[in-house]
């Protein structure tokens, strides 16, 4: 099983989600870690190679947890979020992307250290 690691504030904003979001949001990272897919998915290959998106809805709300598992040493979870929109924002993207080079350069790290 592939441990998981958090890039940026990620664990916090996961921690501050409703909590039955929270518990569906952390089954579907233990599904990911197993190498199972996950209940409801989509790539997200504009974020990066290997990109996947899981998606929580709530009574109060969208939710969405942004992560890699491509990468031989870890999942790392990219971004967490509450969706606003029907489309994903622009920054909620751009900040996916920043940490998705982050999350490759640690598992490059892992992999030549």
């Amino acid at each position: 099983m592939k441990p998981v690691r958090f890039v940026g504030s990620t664990r916090d904003d996961l921690a501050a989600f409703p909590v039955a979001v929270r518990a569906r949001a952390g089954h579907e990272l233990f599904m990911v870690q197993v190498g199972r897919d996950p209940e409801n998915w989509k790539p997200m290959s504009s974020v990066g190679p290997g990109t996947c998106e899981i998606r929580v809805r709530d009574p109060s709300g969208a939710y969405r947890v942004i992560y890699v598992a491509k990468f031989v040493d870890a999942v790392y979870v990219l971004h967490a979020f509450q969706k606003k929109t029907q489309k994903t924002a622009r920054a909620d993207l751009d900040l996916a992307m920043q940490r998705y080079r982050i999350a490759r350069e640690l598992a490059e790290g892992v992999k030549h250290g």
